[in-house]
């Protein structure tokens, strides 16, 4: 949920996300510790109580139940309870991680992985208020983990979008720090932080079960501004949930999440075009990818592009990579292949030929095998051209269908592999453009996913 409009309370100008009879959610600025400690300096939790005994003229004390809590160096998303029954039933959610999902965004310093698990103990030193990575079986350690996956890099700094399980002191901070990858700015485990420089770590998303409602419920904020700036349309992307690999004022590129549909004219409750429409104003996508298929989609931001792009797709000189992994090991190991595809859409189904046929479609598919135990191979695909699930039906045909898909291969091998995704991802464009084109300055740009391991 992003509210049209959140309102400011009190001179330290916190954020009114969402407010109803059950909950306050608020964005909580940097550098403001959420209740009143031992500095005596202002807190966000009497100003809240403060903006809502005022607001709803409340006399005497006003009830708000404090569920979880921000560093104090660091901002973003807070809920407060509002009734003591909501409370209880939130720190619950909370401590047992039910129906939770908190999410951060860091920017770091060092040489971030494409994506990664930590997992680890944490001990806190309740005399210097530090944590620290430990022994599974040291004093006061307790179970740590987080995932991180790199969005962009711009500089010296990358941007992580971070999934916390665990919700340990300091947990992000120590862990990218024991990771060599500290965050720009955090004054206790970055040795190369400046003094005034602001931390930069931001809760940007927290999805809960409203208390009464039972209803999953997403909140969000984003940080702006200072070491940020560079990042302002990867962190567009972040609200949106959809990670944005390429933007600049006339294309996007976005990598779409598995089980999502590209196009709003594709029918659907959730549309990758509605999701970026929301977060970067009007654009439309160029070309398709299945529901089940992961990767990088094209949009076009204007209608200069959008006739550019379209002629380019039209004319073939956009290339396209997919990796997939296969049932067996094709061979040869590299070749192109060719049939006739016929689509049935009445029944969301292709049929293929060997030959010419009658209603049926050339397709060309060129493959290559980049490693293979026998059993299994994973492959680089380039579509020559592009029908309908051409790839899936046309490795199918071959003798070689796709982990994952039932729909044109082998589900007994599919259980057996436990395979509950299809295994298919668009990892690379390669855009081309004649001279005179409106996106001629992009002729020969290479925007592609991190390659699997």
């Amino acid at each position: 949920m992003r509210p049209a409009h959140s309102r400011p309370f009190a001179k330290h100008m916190c954020n009114v996300l969402y407010e109803d009879n059950h909950l306050l959610v608020v964005e909580k600025p940097p550098n403001l510790p959420v209740q009143a400690d031992s500095s005596g300096d202002a807190d966000l939790l009497t100003h809240a109580k403060a903006y809502i005994g005022k607001k709803y003229n409340k006399p005497g004390a006003v009830y708000l139940g404090l569920v979880h809590r921000l560093d104090r160096p660091v901002g973003g998303v807070l809920v407060l309870a509002r009734t003591s029954k909501a409370a209880a039933r939130l720190c619950a959610a909370f401590a047992g991680h039910r129906g939770v999902a908190k999410r951060y965004c860091a920017l770091v310093c060092g040489a971030p992985r494409a994506e990664a698990k930590l997992e680890g103990w944490i001990a806190r030193d309740e005399a210097t208020g530090d944590a620290r990575l430990t022994a599974p079986h040291a004093p006061g350690a307790k179970p740590a983990s987080l995932s991180y996956r790199l969005v962009a890099q711009a500089g010296d700094l990358s941007l992580l979008d971070i999934n916390l399980y665990t919700g340990r002191h300091h947990q992000i901070r120590v862990q990218l720090a024991g990771a060599g990858i500290p965050i720009w700015g955090d004054q206790r485990y970055n040795p190369a932080a400046k003094p005034g420089q602001q931390i930069a770590l931001w809760a940007y998303s927290l999805t809960l079960e409203h208390p009464t409602k039972k209803e999953p419920m997403t909140f969000t904020s984003l940080p702006h501004g200072g070491a940020w700036a560079p990042f302002a349309a990867e962190l567009a992307g972040l609200s949106s949930g959809v990670r944005v690999v390429y933007a600049d004022a006339d294309i996007l590129v976005a990598d779409k999440p598995r089980g999502m549909a590209v196009a709003m004219a594709d029918g659907g409750a959730d549309t990758l075009e509605e999701r970026l429409c929301a977060a970067y104003g009007p654009l439309r996508p160029v070309h398709r990818l299945d529901v089940a298929t992961a990767g990088l989609v094209l949009f076009a931001r204007n209608a200069e592009a959008e006739a550019a792009l379209s002629e380019a797709i039209r004319s073939r000189t956009i290339r396209k990579f997919y990796r997939c992994t296969v049932r067996g090991t094709p061979s040869p190991s590299e070749a192109t292949a060719r049939a006739w595809l016929q689509k049935d859409a009445a029944h969301a189904h292709v049929v293929l030929y060997d030959a010419p046929h009658p209603g049926a479609k050339e397709i060309l598919t060129q493959y290559r095998v980049l490693r293979t135990d026998g059993a299994s191979a994973l492959c680089e695909i380039e579509l020559i051209t592009g029908r309908t699930h051409q790839i899936r039906a046309h490795m199918a045909h071959l003798g070689h269908p796709l982990l994952g898909d039932d729909h044109y291969g082998d589900r007994a091998w599919n259980r057996a592999m436990r395979a509950d995704a299809l295994a298919l991802t668009a990892v690379r464009l390669v855009l081309h453009f004649p001279p005179g084109s409106y996106l001629a300055r992009l002729e020969g740009k290479t925007i592609a996913l991190e390659p699997e391991a």
